[in-house]
């Protein structure tokens, strides 16, 4: 397992690693040089703007290291490897969804972080004081609001795992019980959308801790702060099951 993980990670650093160091070198002297008051406020609005674009860029990048990974469980060269390694194929899946979500997660964050700093450079300019001090003071008492950020953002990550083993799920159909078929990939494509489509419904279980709307044929819900929490567990169901499944066809015969 150790090494699966080892495989995936250096898979994962083809071109995002360069790109990532590059982006939060770069918004660390901004940065730095920011709090040194060092910089005027063209600079700071020029490292905000540019700091912007770089969240754009590590997005692409990180969608090329994902395809990377991917491709090495079900595309030659890399295919080969893992039909001949002995560890399970839910190990192999495992590794690869874990360094997946690792990476994206870690160099969003710290794109997105190093915005949010630079905009706190910029906009003590236009404040009289401290700006941590007017943070601090809105924070204050907040704990409701901190709870309900902690859902969203657990159900943001359940979302995505989500969203890479649906696609993982389909190219593992495409490449076993829909290979060779008429129109496989078609298949593939329809597939997700019963997924999706199933899925929406499975929202209607939470209609107790917000309210059902319907978009067309698919279901969707608003919850409430506690319902985010049932809502994030529903995904993470949906995850496993997904992640169950994968395997499943990946341990059959997967034509690379």
């Amino acid at each position: 397992m150790k090494a699966q993980f080892k495989y995936s990670f250096r898979a994962g650093l083809t071109g995002r690693g360069p790109a990532f160091a590059v982006i939060i070198l770069v918004n660390l002297v901004f940065i730095v040089l920011g709090l040194l008051q060092m910089l005027p406020i063209a600079a700071l609005i020029t490292a905000v703007s540019l700091s912007g674009t770089a969240i754009a860029v590590m997005m692409a990048f990180n969608i090329v290291g994902d395809v990377t990974i991917a491709r090495r469980m079900f595309t030659a060269p890399g295919a080969y490897l893992h039909a001949l390694t002995p560890a399970p194929r839910k190990n192999i899946l495992l590794s690869s969804i874990v360094t997946m979500m690792v990476m994206d997660i870690v160099t969003m964050a710290l794109t997105i972080l190093s915005v949010i700093i630079l905009s706190f450079n910029l906009a003590s300019y236009y404040i009289d004081g401290n700006i941590m001090e007017y943070i601090r003071a809105g924070a204050d008492g907040q704990f409701n609001l901190l709870s309900s950020t902690a859902a969203s953002i657990a159900a943001m990550i359940t979302g995505y795992l989500m969203f890479l083993l649906l696609i993982l799920f389909c190219v593992a159909m495409r490449k076993s019980v829909f290979y060779n078929k008429p129109a496989g990939g078609l298949l593939s494509v329809i597939l997700a959308f019963v997924i999706v489509y199933v899925m929406s419904l499975s929202f209607l279980l939470l209609a107790p801790f917000g309210i059902v709307s319907r978009i067309g044929v698919f279901f969707t819900i608003s919850v409430s702060s506690v319902g985010i929490f049932m809502f994030a567990l529903l995904l993470l169901l949906w995850a496993a099951a997904l992640f169950m499944l994968t395997s499943k066809l990946m341990e059959r015969k997967i034509n690379i």
